[in-house]
């Protein structure tokens, strides 16, 4: 294969990885508060739910819900009220970067399925099957996948790591407070709007 298909493979995995959204946002404010260990599960969850996405899409199943357009707008609906239902989480949780053991982080199943609930995932699938996926050789496809898979788990690491690095830096629980209502609201407005645009375009 050419190593300019493969670099357009990692640049289109690196971009759509790295740049912010829903699950960006949470692994930062889940990492912030619970720190880089406790938050790997929503990475994790985040990096296989997407993997799997991908995967499921790719194999044949993208062309039939392409003629389904009421499944896309269940998606963004139960993605949009998944999204806005974590943003509360944020904005609730205590602003202490030392928590005590009965107060959650994220865990595996949370970065899952928001990855399956999460419009921009399906988005990034979709537009790299249509890219990448030859209808020849699956061959193609399942070496996007791999690529996608380890750079969208090292993006996703490399957010959680900068929340823990914040964290050595907002030492009270006012600057923390302020950071979660930001991170937070910005979900629930990402949300809302997500409705609006989906119900008055």
């Amino acid at each position: 294969m050419q190593f300019s298909i493969l670099l357009s493979m990692f640049i289109f995995s690196f971009t759509m990885s790295i740049s912010p959204g829903p699950i960006n946002i949470s692994i930062l404010s889940s990492s912030l508060m619970h720190g880089f260990k406790k938050t790997l599960p929503f990475i994790s969850g985040a990096s296989i739910g997407f993997s799997l996405l991908l995967i499921f899409l790719g194999f044949g199943i993208s062309k039939t819900i392409m003629h389904y357009p009421t499944f896309f707008m269940i998606i963004e609906i139960l993605g949009s009220l998944f999204i806005f239902y974590i943003g509360q989480k944020i904005i609730c949780s205590k602003a202490e970067v030392e928590i005590s053991n009965n107060i959650a982080a994220a865990n595996f199943i949370d970065g899952f399925l928001l990855q399956w609930l999460n419009p921009k995932a399906w988005i990034a699938c979709l537009s790299g099957i249509s890219l990448f996926c030859s209808p020849v050789s699956y061959h193609p496809f399942i070496l996007f996948t791999l690529i996608y898979f380890i750079t969208c788990y090292i993006c996703l690491m490399l957010w959680g790591i900068s929340g823990h690095k914040l964290a050595k830096i907002l030492t009270n629980s006012r600057q923390l407070k302020i950071l979660n209502n930001l991170m937070g609201g910005s979900l629930i407005i990402l949300s809302i709007y997500m409705l609006i645009k989906l119900f008055w375009s």
